[in-house]
């Protein structure tokens, strides 16, 4: 069976709190008619809580627009993405936990219009950001077609969280990211290097500007930009993901030489990791395998 992901990753500056979700429902349509076949559509972190230009990302804004996760903000959010049949991404939004945190929290959106998982930011961007980090990994099966990642910004510092999402079975990690430092040129590396050490699709997408850094790209299981962004200018990057790369790559190895999955033997040791109070089990690290039995 060939399993064919198309998506748009949009590039573009963040949306003012508060600003009517009409206009966030025209701008998906927009990214929409630019790849018609698209099955997903992915905007930055926090699209929808710009602060002001220039963007003072103020703690007091943040909170303030914060809801749950059942609150009117999604219900709107999922309404789009039902009217457009398509899996969304609206970046990440502010959300009001259940004790009172303040989460950063990518959402992924159904084209039945059903919240269909969210992940919150396990590293915040210490100490410039005030959410409080969320303390579980998430992965989201899109229809019968693959499996995703769900990572936000700063996480994909922590080489870690790629490889525990990759383990989990995604194939495609969705990293979403508002960095508006000079640092979006490691970034950049970052985004390759994570896809090559797990041989997994690496889609990261930054905010345009004049408060981002841009530079948005999508990278193959080998590391390879499928499609980028030269600079920080508002882009739609379109591309049509072959999965079977993933499973190619790693039958054959990353250029035909590397197989960092299939590493172990049976029945060697354990590799203690102190600093993680774990270790590496030969018997677990086969990453498990998404549920494609579900065709959309």
């Amino acid at each position: 069976m060939q399993r064919i992901l198309p998506l748009v990753a949009a590039q573009a500056p963040p949306r003012l709190i508060g600003e009517s979700i009409s206009a966030f429902a025209e701008e998906t349509s927009k990214a929409l008619a630019h790849h018609p076949s698209a099955k997903l559509v992915v905007f930055p972190e926090l699209h929808l809580f710009g602060d002001g230009n220039p963007d003072l990302q103020r703690t007091e804004a943040l909170q303030e627009s914060a809801e749950p996760l059942d609150g009117p903000r999604i219900s709107e959010l999922r309404q789009i993405a039902g009217d457009l049949g398509i899996w969304l991404v609206p970046g990440s939004v502010c959300e009001r936990g259940p004790q009172g945190q303040l989460f950063n929290t990518q959402l992924v959106l159904s084209p039945e219009g059903q919240l269909a998982g969210y992940y919150r930011k396990i590293f915040p961007w210490r100490p410039h950001e005030p959410y409080d980090p969320g303390d579980r990994f998430a992965v989201v099966d899109v229809g019968g077609t693959t499996r995703v990642g769900l990572n936000i910004c700063y996480d994909a510092w922590f080489p870690e969280t790629t490889r525990q999402l990759a383990w989990m079975g995604a194939e495609v990690i969705l990293n979403v990211v508002k960095t508006t430092s000079p640092d979006r040129k490691q970034e950049v590396v970052l985004a390759r290097a994570n896809a090559i050490v797990n041989q997994v699709f690496v889609v990261s997408v930054n905010c345009a500007g004049p408060t981002g850094q841009g530079r948005s790209l999508i990278v193959d299981p080998e590391g390879n930009a499928i499609v980028e962004a030269a600079d920080a200018e508002p882009v739609l990057l379109a591309a049509d993901l072959d999965l079977a790369a993933v499973d190619r790559v790693r039958t054959h190895g990353t250029e035909g030489v590397n197989r960092m999955w299939s590493q172990f033997n049976s029945g060697e040791p354990a590799i203690d990791f102190p600093v993680y109070q774990g270790r590496i089990d030969p018997a677990t690290w086969t990453p498990q395998s998404p549920d494609l039995r579900n065709n959309p």
